[in-house]
């Protein structure tokens, strides 16, 4: 039988101790919320909930997003905007693109769009397949 010492059993009962403590403070998280933005996921769920109004190249019920990165809120060409957002001085950043889902009115009230998206991390994989899409093409 091995026996070992108080000093030993003392180290051996710090290190669960420290070892459980540290479990308690570091909560494990699904791999999917400690993943970044997915431009896939983002492409799924722009393709379940945002083409019944939008298209990545053709102007619908809303206006088209190829591009939508970089451009003024308001300015896609052949697309009748609201005066709100028309006349807003927003630029589709990330940053704004995020408030927009999260709640089209906080954003620029009065605009027409009445849809948002509540979870975060839906936002954030959306947004990521927009800046994934190539510039819009210029028409000549």
């Amino acid at each position: 039988m091995k026996t070992i010492s108080l000093k030993q059993s003392a180290l051996a009962t710090l290190a669960a101790a420290t070892t459980l403590a540290l479990g308690f403070c570091s909560p494990i998280l699904p791999a999917q919320a400690q993943a970044g933005p997915s431009p896939e996921r983002g492409k799924q769920l722009y393709e379940s909930r945002c083409v019944a109004c939008h298209s990545v190249d053709a102007n619908r019920v809303g206006p088209a997003h190829q591009g939508v990165f970089g451009r003024k809120a308001g300015s896609a060409p052949d697309y009748a905007y609201s005066t709100a957002l028309a006349s807003s001085r927003i630029v589709w950043t990330r940053a704004n693109l995020l408030a927009w889902l999260a709640g089209p009115e906080n954003l620029i009230p009065g605009q027409a769009m009445n849809y948002s998206l509540g979870d975060a991390k839906e936002r954030d994989d959306v947004v990521a397949y927009l800046a994934s899409l190539p510039a819009a093409k210029v028409a000549r």
